[in-house]
């Protein structure tokens, strides 16, 4: 019976490969995601580009706020514009009210919880339960701290108060009539919060108190007012609790913000400063002008201005405004603190004035590199997705250590002094830290300030692609650099360890979120660049990506059909791989047989089977009898006849006639096929990790020379287990790697060779020390204090209180 021809195909595979296909249910690792992505609409096309009949909503905000320095607290109103861009009818609104995030009542303080019980007892010492202080200091000042919007008012424009419902983090207001499609509605809000202290309290934004260097606070403020929920086509509302990670998805519009704090402070804030002559010295606004052409960053506020505004208070107060276009929230800091410097950065498009924000504890750190680090991160993602298209880009170091806002970002990041002679240092880790916390944050003005994503649906989806992106902006400050996020060995204890959650994990719910939403995507994406699509088509379909969901709302469908059409790949495998499941990349080279062409030659054929024969060891026996055993034939010659001088290998001329007919009844081509000498070699692979991945495969042979063969993925389509690969050579293989350049996240790279490598490690000798616990030793040890007469008194006291228990 003769076999179709795919089966007979999977049949031959089999038989290659010892695998039996249809012992077990077939794990097609490259079907299609069909089952899983959203169907197309005319909203989002199959191609993962914006439909013809996109839209998004669309929200304006006049505010009105001042800061109450003494108090710690912010106070202000709006006036909110909704447009109603959808076809649908809506009855009512839903606003983000993230301050009640800090309501002593929340979600995000009622769920919290220690990782397990093991975690709490080896926190501690001697089995003792632990618990870290600054865990303890959040744990009660949570409970006490009087958080969260107080509203003064909801009304129309007309002044009628609006019925409303405020559920934890998100209020309704109800419509007294529907807003229909393409019509639009303003309605004021009045409000005040108490502003958290940010290294007790934590959470995006806060103060930082400075009490022992100079009495000040420094104020970075965000998720400061109420703000419009998103509602779009995928989701609908999108009024999913705020629980504290996953972040925002919000809507953009334009902002026109004053914000009235203390006249000696200086502001930071998203958008363009509209009065500098009300806020700013003659010199000051001098300087900002010279900025925008300088080749280095100017100073526009100096140390010594900052320490000489750090020496009063002011009783006067100052109005800061500033306008934004376009942008989906708005973010401030100030400080009577802060130094100020600025560089003006122009290119195609783009013409940005870089600007940092940082008291004099940040130098001499941020004086040298922050406003660089801005400038470097606009002009490199530049090269991969689009030109960045606002007026401002701002770094502003404070309690938050990394934080993103519409051309604002919180940085942490300092210098420490020596408290014995006062010195300034800062270490290695703290420069590249700085570095690249500045990086990561101002490159979340494209993912997702720009594109943008749903953060409190997936984090990956800005988190991810950012952490790639910065990759790419790192590798570009100079060689070395210490880069935490991108390259694959980086990846491979995640990958292996236990407990692991898929990609496509809703924002809330990860546990691990650096390496599940930060460094596994962004290894992802280096991976896809790198080694399946290679860096043409990759930077071609990204920036595609880019170009298309700029100012828009993608989903992650989007973003992976945007991928395959762009770059004209199937990559189905691949996101179902990275993203959809826990599977890791672990490839063992089994085996490898070697074989050669038969060439038809009786010359060279048995003088081939010959030196195989001869290559065979010299079996125990003929070892002990050679110049032993007298031989009767070597005694009496006339033994000896034809077979004595000639064996199985001896070339006949029937052997050469037959040779000479099956040759001439051949095409030439046949004929050069026999005389190729070429070295076949069937390896075997097997997929221990279950994450299909490309072979790439370092080849060494018998003159030393090198090359890398590379296989695509769907090598195991057929067979995602276990295959056999046919490798052809010029000369023989000495030896083969798979995955030499550690850049396929494997994990387990002690199979990865052929013949096998030993694995290198440290056998460290040490003696066992045990202390034994000596009561007597540590009753009568010496009572450490500031004051040795009170020191001996203690003890004194000590010892005759023990001599009364005795």
């Amino acid at each position: 019976m003769k076999l179709p021809a795919s089966l007979a195909t999977l049949t031959l595979i089999a038989a290659i490969t010892g695998s039996a296909f249809a012992a077990e249910p077939f794990d097609d690792k490259f079907r299609q995601l069909d089952e899983l992505l959203p169907t197309p609409t005319d909203t989002r096309t199959a191609s993962g580009a914006p439909g013809h009949a996109y839209w998004q909503q669309r929200a304006d905000y006049r505010i009105r706020a001042r800061l109450d320095e003494a108090g710690r607290a912010v106070s202000g109103s709006e006036t909110v514009t909704y447009h109603n861009n959808s076809p649908d009818t809506l009855h009512y609104l839903w606003v983000q009210l993230d301050q009640n995030m800090f309501r002593a009542d929340s979600d995000n303080r009622n769920i919290s919880s220690y990782p397990s019980r093991e975690a709490w007892r080896t926190a501690g010492a001697n089995g003792q339960t632990g618990l870290q202080y600054e865990a303890a200091r959040f744990l009660v000042e949570s409970r006490s701290f009087d958080g969260g919007f107080r509203l003064a008012g909801v009304t129309g424009t007309d002044g009628k108060p609006l019925r409303y419902v405020i559920n934890k983090t998100m209020m309704r207001i109800d419509l007294d009539q529907p807003l229909k499609p393409g019509a639009r509605f303003s309605f004021d809000m009045a409000w005040s919060f108490k502003v958290p202290e940010t290294n007790v309290l934590g959470r995006r934004m806060g103060f930082e108190r400075f009490d022992k260097e100079d009495g000040n606070d420094l104020f970075e403020i965000a998720q400061w007012y109420p703000r419009m929920a998103a509602y779009y086509d995928a989701h609908g509302w999108q009024n999913k609790q705020y629980l504290g990670d996953g972040e925002f998805t919000l809507e953009f519009g334009d902002y026109d913000v004053e914000l009235t704090v203390p006249s000696d402070h200086i502001v930071a804030a998203t958008g363009e400063l509209q009065n500098p002559g009300d806020v700013l010295s003659a010199a000051q606004r001098e300087r900002l002008e010279q900025a925008r052409t300088a080749k280095q960053p100017v100073i526009i506020a100096s140390q010594a201005d900052a320490e000489a505004r750090e020496k009063g208070r002011a009783t006067t107060t100052k109005t800061w405004r500033f306008k934004a276009s376009n942008v989906r929230d708005f973010a401030w800091a100030t400080s009577r603190k802060f130094i100020w410097d600025a560089q003006g950065f122009r290119k195609d498009s783009t013409n940005v004035l870089a600007m940092s924000y940082y008291p004099k504890e940040g130098n001499p750190l941020w004086e040298k590199y922050s406003t660089q680090a801005i400038i470097h991160t606009i002009d490199q993602y530049n090269k991969y997705s689009f030109d960045y298209p606002y007026p401002v880009a701002i770094s502003v170091n404070g309690p938050v250590g990394g934080m993103e806002y519409p051309m604002i970002s919180f940085n942490g990041g300092r210098p420490t002094r020596d408290k014995k002679t006062g010195q300034l240092s800062y270490s290695r880790s703290t420069k590249y830290g700085l570095i690249s916390v500045i990086i990561h944050e101002v490159g979340h003005n494209y993912f997702p300030m720009i594109v943008n994503t749903d953060e409190r649906q997936w984090t990956w989806m800005d988190e991810g692609i950012n952490s790639f992106m910065q990759f790419l902006a790192e590798t570009a400050w100079e060689d070395n650099y210490p880069a935490r996020r991108g390259e694959a060995r980086n990846i491979v204890d995640y990958m292996k360890s236990r407990n692991q959650q898929p990609i496509m994990t809703n924002s809330e719910s990860i546990t691990n979120r650096g390496s599940n939403a930060y460094a596994k995507p962004a290894t992802a994406l280096n991976v896809l660049r790198e080694t399946v699509l290679g860096r043409e088509l990759f930077d071609f379909a990204f920036r595609t990506y880019a170009e298309r969901w700029k100012f828009k709302r993608p989903t992650p469908a989007d973003f992976f059909r945007t991928m395959e059409d762009a770059s004209g790949t199937d990559l189905d495998w691949f996101w179902r791989g990275w993203f959809y499941t826990t599977d890791a990349v672990d490839v063992s080279v089994d085996g490898i047989s070697e074989y050669t062409v038969g060439t038809k030659d009786p010359e060279v054929e048995k003088a081939w089977k010959k030196a195989r024969r001869d290559a065979e060891p010299i079996s125990i026996t003929e070892q002990r009898n050679k110049g032993t055993l007298p031989r009767r034939a070597d005694a009496h010659p006339e033994l000896k006849d034809f077979y004595n001088e000639h064996d199985d290998f001896t070339v006949t001329n029937k052997d050469r006639n037959k040779y000479n007919e099956t040759v001439e009844g051949l095409e030439d081509w046949e004929k050069a096929l026999l005389k190729e000498g070429r070295h076949l070699y069937l390896v075997d692979f097997t997929n221990k990790g279950g994450l299909v991945t490309p072979l790439i495969l370092e080849i060494t042979l018998a003159s030393g020379k090198k090359y890398v063969e590379r296989v695509p993925a769907e090598v195991w389509r057929y067979s995602p287990k276990k295959i056999t690969k046919l490798i052809i050579t010029d000369e023989p293989m000495t030896s083969l790697v798979q995955d030499p350049y550690w850049e396929t996240a494997d994990i387990d790279q002690s199979d990865n060779a052929w013949p096998r490598k030993p694995v290198q490690s440290r056998l460290e000798l040490f003696k066992s020390q045990h202390e034994a616990d000596d009561m007597m030793k540590d009753y009568s040890e010496k009572l450490k204090t500031k004051d040795s007469k009170e020191a001996a008194k203690a003890a004194e006291q000590s010892i005759e209180a023990g001599r009364k228990v005795e």
